[in-house]
């Protein structure tokens, strides 16, 4: 185990961080009063963490010098739900839709789901799969800068050069594919989808709110889905089900609607420390999302959204 430098992006900015080389996948440390040690993308990697017994003693033996961690915490892959191991466990709630039959899945939606992407092709959207080259830096950057917020908060990618939406692309160039939705020339939306052994996962889902009429995000997954199937995959993935405490909300909705549901899969915790044993007794490695009530969280969001919709109003920005 090797100290590194590695990149990440947090709020959409690119940021330098220590990282340890295991096994060949990047360990990097998240957090100040309680620090927690993951993977590096782990949300997006293909395999494991292997060996997380032996991972914990390194991290354990190299506290003086190197990564200072509290807690070591893995997930478990789809599609093996069952846990591997005896450590703690907590249960993360993925987004998950089974793609084995495109048709089941077609069949299973609601009925408004399924006139959505009829009317998205009577209005004349298609969707096609394209590579990552100029045209498509161009119109991603178009569709990002629409508006300055999206989902009642500030947009993380807008106005961003040319070599920022590269370097943000730049990720899983070897096993991801875009699938794109045009009306005419012009780009209204993408999805970017990345493969990981059996599964395919959503990274991103964006699309023009002015275009919203054609419906252009439910034409992407139902592309997406048709492509799980065509390559003999399980599950397609859209981020969490449930995000800790916060259960309904727009998002969620928009999931339900297009036929995902909450699979649980294992998450476990190591306590590194007597610090991070003592978090975990108290829950605390949850954050505030999983120990805030759900009343409290939605709170919290309107206030955001309100927040940036009078701060943007006054700027001179208008949400569309």
């Amino acid at each position: 185990m090797s100290l590194r430098i590695a990149e990440t992006t947090v709020e959409g900015k690119w940021v330098r961080v220590p990282a340890f080389d295991y096994k060949g996948k990047s360990i990097i440390v998240k957090g100040t009063w309680l620090r927690v040690a993951q993977l590096l993308d782990e949300a997006w990697l293909d395999t494991e963490l292997e060996d997380p017994g032996l991972c914990a003693k390194l991290l354990q033996s190299q506290r003086q010098g190197g990564l200072r961690a509290d807690i070591l915490t893995f997930a478990q892959k789809l599609p093996v739900t069952t846990p591997k191991y005896d450590y703690y466990t907590e249960w993360d709630s993925i987004a998950a839709v089974q793609t084995s039959s495109f048709r089941e899945w077609w069949e299973g939606l609601p009925r408004e789901s399924r006139k959505n992407v009829r009317r998205s092709q009577k209005r004349g959207v298609e969707v096609f799969v394209k590579p990552l080259d100029s045209q498509l830096i161009h119109g991603i950057m178009d569709v990002n800068d629409e508006s300055s917020v999206r989902q009642g908060k500030r947009n993380r990618h807008y106005g961003k050069t040319v070599e920022e939406v590269k370097k943000d692309h730049s990720s899983f160039v070897d096993r991801c594919e875009y699938i794109c939705a045009y009306a005419g020339e012009e780009l209204i939306g993408f999805v970017w989808l990345i493969y990981r052994g059996e599964i395919a996962s959503i990274l991103q889902i964006v699309t023009k709110g002015s275009h919203g009429d054609k419906r252009p995000a439910n034409a992407l997954i139902a592309k997406a889905v048709e492509l799980c199937e065509l390559k003999g995959l399980l599950y397609l993935t859209y981020g969490m089900f449930n995000y800790g405490n916060k259960k309904q909300n727009s998002l969620r909705e928009f999931k339900e609607r297009n036929g995902f549901s909450g699979v649980l899969v294992p998450r476990f915790y190591i306590p590194l420390t007597p610090w991070g044993k003592f978090c975990m007794k108290a829950k605390l490695h949850r954050g505030l999302i999983g120990i805030l009530p759900h009343g409290a969280i939605m709170a919290g969001a309107r206030i955001r959204s309100m927040y940036y919709d009078l701060r943007h109003s006054k700027a001179g920005f208008v949400r569309r």
